[in-house]
């Protein structure tokens, strides 16, 4: 009997004309319903999980299969491909990811902010990678969404392969002299690329750099991004911003979720023949955008 194909996650494209619609490499081809808690793909798949993990922010291994527990479904392991920073061979593979912030009871109930956790998913519900927030009690409560940080990405294996540092600048129209900046480095220790915000007076605009701080591509959000009942999208664009070559997504979680909690839901989507460092620096761009825009805490 023929696989079924998921159902694209919001503000996606069709997945019969989007490149990568066919299974690649070492995807599972059973469908999303045989999945334990991914049994909604198409609304990006996101169930309540348990996080067991040995410390240091280290994941379960795997020997090239998805672990099958009662929560957790890993993307396989892919072969290692030459000119590709170990660790991102799981980007060539997908033209789509899910990222969802993990619920913390704790900063619910008291209003302490605690370190960021996310996430990272194909739109099969398997998990890529896991993203670690590293900063210190002060700068967290103090400096609010403001704050510098470090973000720690890890994949299957349990092995840091990007790591995001942003320093502490305003974000203000009115201080165009201070404007964000990412860096995305993979592996740790060897840059790859940049996030910098643009300038404007109204509109959320940023500029992917590759690690010689050439311009690759352009990323403009919408001129009001707090919307209720509906999803929030960033455009990612050509150099001259004439043609439109992917998203980056705010997914709309419902009311009581999106006042009551910080966890936040996104998705991205590029070309898949895109240069596999720049699919590392639009996922760093996703978490500089929460940040900036949908992170609330600390407030």
């Amino acid at each position: 009997m023929q696989a079924h194909t998921p159902a694209p996650a919001p503000g996606f494209y069709n997945a019969n004309i989007a490149p990568g619609n066919q299974i690649p490499y070492g995807y599972s081809q059973q469908g999303p319903g045989t999945y334990q808690g991914f049994s909604d793909v198409g609304s990006y798949g996101f169930q309540p999980q348990a996080m067991d993990g040995p410390a240091g922010y280290a994941v379960p291994p795997i020997q090239n299969q998805p672990i099958m527990n009662e929560r957790t479904i890993w993307m396989p392991v892919p072969p290692s491909l030459p000119n590709c920073p170990p660790g991102l061979e799981y980007l060539t593979q997908i033209d789509q990811i899910l990222i969802h912030q993990q619920t913390e009871l704790l900063e619910i109930l008291s209003g302490f902010v605690a370190n960021n956790k996310y996430e990272i998913k194909n739109v099969l519900g398997q998990r890529v990678y896991f993203a670690v927030e590293e900063n210190d009690c002060c700068t967290r409560n103090c400096f609010g969404p403001s704050r510098a940080f470090t973000i720690r990405i890890i994949d299957n294996l349990g092995h840091e392969v990007i790591t995001l540092q942003r320093p502490c600048r305003c974000s203000l129209c009115c201080f165009p002299c201070c404007l964000q900046e990412l860096e995305v480095q993979a592996p740790p220790g060897t840059t790859v690329g940049y996030v910098v915000q643009n300038w404007h007076i109204c509109l959320p605009k940023f500029t992917i750099q590759d690690e010689n701080r050439k311009d690759i591509l352009k990323i403009i959000g919408p001129c009001v991004v707090c919307r209720c009942c509906e999803d929030v999208h960033f455009e990612v664009k050509s150099l001259d911003e004439t043609a439109t070559i992917g998203r980056i997504s705010k997914q709309w979680t419902g009311l009581v979720k999106e006042v009551f909690t910080g966890a936040d839901n996104f998705g991205i989507a590029f070309p898949m023949d895109l240069d596999v460092k720049m699919k590392a620096v639009l996922l760093g761009a996703c978490f500089l955008i929460d940040f900036m825009f949908f992170e609330h805490a600390g407030e």
